[in-house]
């Protein structure tokens, strides 16, 4: 997959950011290239090589029609998960760095149904925070709308779950 110069992409588990460079190093009589990305949350950059770019599951964000697939999900769909917290922990884990937003909605989704029932250990508080996060960023960004907006849009969907919205922390 290339990318452009300019263009958004999710670097999953880090968020969305913009291409802002392709370059060239030499490692010796190696030649590679690299997408310089700026990280929207932080404004962190993050160089990868072309070579890695499957790898770390950089890609496009989301199309809108997959956006829409999403907020049906949060207002009407169930997730499943283990129930011992070890393994619900690696399941979300997996998830969240597979990085499709299907996926790390089912983990924001689930985490929020068990926080409802029992307080979330601190691991699992981070990763609904950063699902949280990844899915107002990347539904914004989308839709082009800004992360307040993204925000209400979640939580109506949310709210035919009967879930509420966490705030951001």
């Amino acid at each position: 997959m290339t990318f452009q110069v300019g263009e958004k992409v999710v670097y999953p588990n880090h968020g969305v950011g913009t291409i802002e460079n392709i370059s060239s190093r030499a490692f010796g009589a190696q030649q590679e290239r690299f997408y310089l990305l700026r990280l929207s949350p932080n404004r962190m950059t993050v160089m990868v090589p072309f070579s890695h770019v499957e790898d770390v599951g950089l890609r496009k964000v989301t199309k809108l029609s997959e956006i829409s697939r999403v907020l049906n999900y949060l207002a009407a769909g169930r997730p499943c998960c283990a129930h011992d917290w070890k393994d619900r922990f690696k399941e979300n884990s997996d998830r969240m760095k597979g990085g499709s937003l299907l996926e790390i909605a089912e983990v924001f989704k689930a985490l929020l149904i068990i926080q409802l029932a029992k307080p979330l250990s601190f691991r699992e508080k981070k990763m609904l925070e950063r699902a949280r996060s990844m899915l107002v960023l990347e539904t914004s960004v989308a839709k082009s709308l800004s992360e307040a907006d993204a925000v209400a849009l979640i939580s109506r969907a949310l709210a035919k779950s009967a879930l509420p919205m966490p705030a951001a922390l």
